[in-house]
């Protein structure tokens, strides 16, 4: 596989978000050509892919009769058909990650009882098929209330600290954890390739919108003692190697009070948690992605400057044609690189792009994260 795409080989992804935006231009690099599906006509990925094409990633056949055009299919968003991608791995198309491990990453549930199956330290839990299951479970607040299946950026989430919050949970299957009292919250990407060669990414420490529960922004590389660093990435090798995963993964933790280091969730593909690298790190992760479904040598993934990610999100308050105001602000700062998603229009909270500011002094880099925060917003 390692030198086949340099004539006719063929990448299919499931996805035209800004992920696959991302991966495409890593991509270039490579002479590769991709195919892109997406729901929307509109997806950021319509003007950089060799072809594109509009329809359901849901839909049995329409990812089957997709994907059979490809060499190796992958994937920028877990929320597509498992078994279209099956039949086709039983047809001889490459599918990274693997649709067994999708499938199992699709539901949080299965996903928790996989990390007790394997001893991968967690947070505790139980399984709730309706909301009226809760009140069985008064003694084990206050928790987070997580939808089984389909929670995105945030949604599928909801804290229950008391009996009068269990209005606020889940009436479909769903999982209650423990709320833990953490000190950080942090991510390790991790990459693998067919041959089982396995290359972590620096710690990063991430900063949650308050109220929206995705990342406001991240540090690289993370504030921590090198035991808990050391603790973070063998726990994230361990993941994929037990999960049997080719391609990226990323791993999301609780640092406890105590040290502690616990897996929250899983995401089999390129991720938030891992867009500094493009500038911060000799590879970028979408370049690891493409090299470690593509049975690559994995690249360095050594930072070269300390970093800060932001992420663009729709103003509050703001819905329709995106503007974006404060641009030649940020701009103006030293280290400052913006990247925008191809998103015409704006809602709130939607990820319109990020910011990725780089410099050597920790000090020096929290105080331009506040500039760019304060300064630059996307409305309408």
């Amino acid at each position: 596989m390692a030198t086949a795409f340099y004539q006719n080989f063929k990448l299919g992804i499931l996805g035209g978000g800004q992920l696959g935006r991302m991966m495409i231009q890593s991509a270039i690099d490579f002479n590769i050509d991709i195919g892109v599906l997406d729901p929307d006509a509109q997806a950021p990925c319509k003007h950089l892919a060799t072809y594109f094409q509009v329809g359901s990633l849901t839909d049995f056949d329409t990812v089957y009769q997709f994907g059979k055009n490809y060499d190796v299919v992958t994937i920028e968003i877990e929320n597509v058909n498992t078994e279209a991608l099956k039949q086709l791995q039983s047809e001889g198309v490459k599918v990274f990650p693997e649709p067994e491990v999708i499938a199992l990453i699709q539901d949080k549930r299965a996903q928790k009882l996989f990390y007790q199956q394997h001893h991968i330290p967690t947070a505790p839990f139980i399984l709730t098929e309706k909301q009226a299951d809760l009140y069985q479970h008064l003694s084990f607040l206050p928790a987070v209330h997580k939808l089984g299946r389909e929670g995105y950026d945030g949604r599928g989430v909801q804290k229950i600290r008391t009996e009068e919050e269990i209005k606020n949970g889940f009436d479909q299957p769903g999982l209650l954890e423990k709320l833990i009292d953490f000190d950080k919250e942090i991510s390790v990407i991790v990459a693998r390739n067919e041959q089982g060669e396995t290359k972590t990414f620096p710690v990063v420490e991430l900063v949650f919108h308050p109220e929206k529960n995705l990342v406001e922004y991240l540090f690289a590389p993370a504030q921590i003692s090198a035991e808990t660093e050391n603790k973070a990435e063998a726990i994230a090798r361990e993941v994929i190697q037990k999960l049997g995963m080719t391609g990226l993964l990323a791993v999301e933790m609780f640092v406890t009070k105590s040290g502690e280091v616990l897996v929250n969730e899983v995401a089999p593909r390129t991720h938030n948690s891992g867009h500094h690298t493009i500038e911060a790190n000799v590879t970028s992760q979408f370049e690891q992605h493409i090299r470690a479904i593509l049975n690559m040598p994995l690249g360095s993934t050594t930072t070269k400057v300390p970093a800060a990610m932001v992420n663009l999100l729709g103003e509050e308050g703001f819905t329709g044609l995106a503007r974006y105001e404060g641009l030649e602000k940020a701009l103006a700062l030293e280290g400052v690189k913006i990247h925008l998603y191809g998103k015409k229009m704006t809602k709130p909270f939607r990820k319109m792009g990020h910011v990725t500011i780089i410099d050597q002094n920790s000090e020096r880099l929290k105080e331009k994260v506040k500039q760019v925060k304060s300064s630059l917003k996307v409305i309408a």
